[in-house]
């Protein structure tokens, strides 16, 4: 068994959509994985997706705005599958609005889920990966960061992200861990299908549109972002952090 085989993944946000694919993808690269999602119930499928392929997976139920319960989930991982030291930090909400009408709970929400639940999840694994003297930190920001109308919780929210994960990279490399950000552009998921019913679209003709305006006149799917997030978690990978990977099918001003 490799050393890679031996790593134990935390996939947050991970009952479906880029989660899921993350997660199934670490786990086909020989990772154990934690599925970690608000709903345990709602992980089963992510589950027997990668223990049907061989792999070894478990549902973790927690809401990852809330330390006692990230505590929790976090030691529930390392006594069940071993010392987490691959975080992908992908639990993620959306409640958009324009500033005039959004509530003081709309912005609280998204910076709680986003921010607040990737300080709380890193702080947690943290430890684990200094001890290890190995560490990978993903924090998933977004295309939004550079600013979207009807989003500046969420715009605030990854890129903030940004921040925190250029940070994490300089405070903890000099015990073995990384921390980079994916930042994805249009992706087919559950969140940019609510988007499309939020503008009064219908989902096919949204992704169509989106796909005119990006340069690979596509749009993207979660193993896109699967597949940038498996590179930065790699063992290669130790020369890399604290770098911010826009994945949105061309560049982005």
């Amino acid at each position: 068994m490799s050393t890679t085989e031996q790593r134990v993944a935390i996939v947050t946000g991970a009952a479906r959509g880029i989660g899921a694919a993350t997660a199934v993808r670490l786990a086909a690269e020989g990772r154990a994985v934690a599925v970690l999602d608000l709903d345990e119930t709602a992980c089963k499928d992510t589950v027997e997706t990668i223990t049907a392929a061989g792999g070894k997976a478990i549902a973790v139920g927690a809401d990852v705005s809330d330390a006692a319960q990230v505590e929790a989930a976090v030691a529930r991982v390392a006594a069940e599958l071993g010392a987490p030291t691959v975080l992908v930090n992908n639990a993620g909400v959306l409640r958009d609005n324009l500033l005039f009408k959004m509530s003081d709970t709309d912005w609280d929400t998204v910076m709680n889920v986003h921010l607040r639940g990737a300080f709380l999840m890193s702080r947690a694994c943290q430890k684990h990966m200094v001890d290890a003297k190995f560490g990978r930190i993903v924090n998933l920001s977004s295309s939004s960061a550079l600013g979207n109308r009807g989003q500046v919780n969420y715009s605030a929210a990854k890129a903030g992200l940004q921040g925190f994960t250029k940070t994490l990279a300089i405070e903890l490399g000099k015990f073995g861990v990384t921390a980079n950000a994916v930042a994805p552009g249009f992706i087919v998921t559950d969140m940019t299908a609510a988007t499309a019913e939020r503008v009064g679209m219908g989902f096919e003709d949204f992704q169509a549109a989106a796909a005119t305006q990006i340069p690979v006149q596509r749009v993207g799917r979660p193993e896109d972002i699967a597949n940038a997030i498996a590179f930065f978690t790699g063992e290669a990978a130790g020369f890399v952090s604290g770098q911010v990977m826009y994945v949105a099918g061309g560049p982005l001003n």
